[in-house]
């Protein structure tokens, strides 16, 4: 008679089925509930350079505002393109990027022309200065032309009254050019938003402050500082809140009363000090608090009053990792940007991984080219979620998805670099 295995306990660790949340249902319920912010400004071109356009800029003048040259060379009629044997014309003059030639030509004779000077009246084509034999003011062209070769017409990047720049877009430094070119010296953008952030825990310390038993510098602040100030977001930074109910739940009232989007670190654990989602229950709504991913599970997000709020995990890994894949295309969509998440795409790995299908995990690595010149990634080493130095050390996110277990050396893996992303 066969024996009955013994029921396995769950452990303290284990979560009961449904109640981690996967990343992709976690971004379908931030983007559905996330407000765009209202109100813009009108700034300088300069002044402009990473805001978010809050209204199309479209373009008062035709680019290029004339038929113009894409090459040196000569500028001439195409009836005079020689259809099989070499052709000779005269050279008459010559037109200049800003001092165009203003005479008139005839058969069989052309201009010298410089890149961006204007074509001149009756001609259409041109043809390379490498492309010509010259003798004095006579050159010889041969067959195998087409008619306006080289010629870039009047309005072809953009026409009048067509959009240069749409809104939502990022302005970056090829928009500041692209207004320039146009003659634009002020554009409307959207107002900053505002965001107010601050850490949990009596065990943390503020950096200049000395260290006692037990005690640990708040480094999850400076993170969020310099992630924050490279969105360009208002900062609005409340320092280190007890982990007190009274305590946090002032500091929940006051951030929500001045802010956009309130976030804050450690506190949505289960532990008995961890009072953060509890008081966001009491005064706020949450949509969810666990994710199926490494590192970063406990992750809160909901509403506090008029505000969006984050409450990110503890350990720092963790804070970097929620903040860069849930948090930045959250607040990139409510500064009405059009693009608010980063590019990913598949190298080989030179690492093995280990991993365990049923979360998504986020390892640190290293993008490089191997001596064939091939693009790869390496793991930085120690992956746990209170290693920062992974983060200084690495430049991109290995990303293995829910499904997937180890990693063998060799296999294609998802990558997203952090230039671009942090």
């Amino acid at each position: 008679m066969s024996q009955e295995k013994p029921v396995q306990q769950p452990g303290c660790g284990d979560e009961p089925p449904g109640a981690l949340l996967d990343v992709d249902e976690a971004i379908k319920q931030i983007e559905a509930n996330l407000p765009l912010i209202h109100g813009s400004e009108s700034l300088s071109v300069r002044h402009s350079l990473g805001r978010t356009l809050a209204a199309d800029v479209l373009s008062t003048i035709n680019v290029p505002a004339h038929v113009n040259s894409a090459m040196d060379g000569y500028a001439l009629n195409g009836d005079d393109l020689p259809l099989q044997k070499k052709s000779d014309l005269q050279v008459v003059g010559t037109s200049w990027a800003g001092r165009p030639f203003t005479g008139s030509i005839a058969p069989g004779q052309c201009v010298r022309i410089m890149t961006g000077a204007v074509m001149p009246a009756g001609t259409d084509t041109v043809i390379m200065q490498e492309q010509v034999e010259t003798h004095g003011e006579i050159i010889r062209i041969g067959h195998g032309h087409n008619r306006g070769q080289n010629v870039r017409q009047a309005g072809e990047d953009l026409s009048i009254g067509q959009v240069a720049v749409a809104e939502g877009k990022k302005i970056m430094p090829a928009e500041l050019g692209l207004f320039a070119s146009l003659g634009t010296t002020e554009v409307k953008v959207r107002r900053k938003l505002r965001v107010a952030f601050f850490s949990t825990g009596d065990e943390l310390r503020s950096v200049g402050e000395p260290l006692a038993e037990g005690d640990l510098y708040d480094s999850n602040r400076y993170t969020l500082f310099g992630s924050l100030t490279r969105l360009g977001v208002e900062l609005i930074d409340m320092g280190i809140i007890r982990d007190h109910p009274d305590a946090i739940r002032e500091a929940f009232t006051n951030a929500s009363s001045c802010s956009d989007v309130v976030i804050t670190t450690g506190g949505v654990s289960v532990g008995e000090a961890d009072f953060v989602k509890q008081t966001l229950q009491e005064l706020g709504e949450i949509a969810f608090w666990k994710l199926a991913i490494r590192p970063g599970r406990p992750l809160a997000f909901g509403k506090l009053g008029n505000a969006a709020f984050f409450g990110l995990p503890g350990n720092p890994v963790a804070v970097m990792v929620t903040f860069y894949e849930f948090v930045q295309p959250a607040l990139r969509y409510m500064m009405g940007q059009s693009v608010t998440r980063c590019a990913r795409f598949q190298v080989p790995c030179v690492s093995t991984l280990r991993k365990r299908p049923g979360r998504t995990e986020y390892q640190r690595g290293v993008l490089q080219t191997d001596n064939t010149g091939q693009l790869v990634v390496a793991r930085t080493g120690g992956q746990g979620s209170g290693i920062l130095s992974s983060m200084s050390q690495a430049n991109c996110f290995i990303v293995l998805r829910t499904d997937r277990g180890s990693v063998e050396a060799g296999e294609m893996v998802e990558v997203e670099p952090f230039e671009g992303l942090v």
